[in-house]
């Protein structure tokens, strides 16, 4: 039986492939909703350098799933989707309006209404 708890510290870094198996980014870290315990975003980083010039996007956690082919997640979005997301910055996750367009955008249900 494989385990389906994985701590945090071994999700940062792992790849994210989009259709076709292309890799499209990486996890930075994740948020997790204080009161549910529910991880509501993964935020997403790609481009750059090293670590320099990386640009952060977060994307609803439910648009992901774990494949042991691959040995990171799988999501039916493509780069150019998550680069066309709505911008935010590190206060957007206080606004549930930016979280509503964001969850409009990659159509998912808010993780607060499931």
């Amino acid at each position: 039986m494989t385990a389906s708890l994985v701590s945090s510290e071994n999700v940062e870094g792992t790849d994210v492939y989009g259709p076709g198996r292309d890799k499209i980014g990486n996890i930075d870290h994740l948020m997790i909703d204080k009161q549910s315990g529910r991880v509501a975003y993964a935020v997403m980083t790609f481009g750059g350098f090293l670590g320099l010039g990386e640009s952060k996007y977060p994307m609803p956690w439910s648009k992901l799933s774990y494949d042991n082919g691959v040995d990171g997640y799988m999501t039916d979005v493509t780069e150019e989707q998550v680069k066309n997301a709505p911008d935010y910055d590190e206060q957007s996750f206080a606004n549930r309006e930016w979280e509503t367009r964001t969850h409009d955008h990659y159509q998912t249900h808010p993780y607060w209404a499931v």
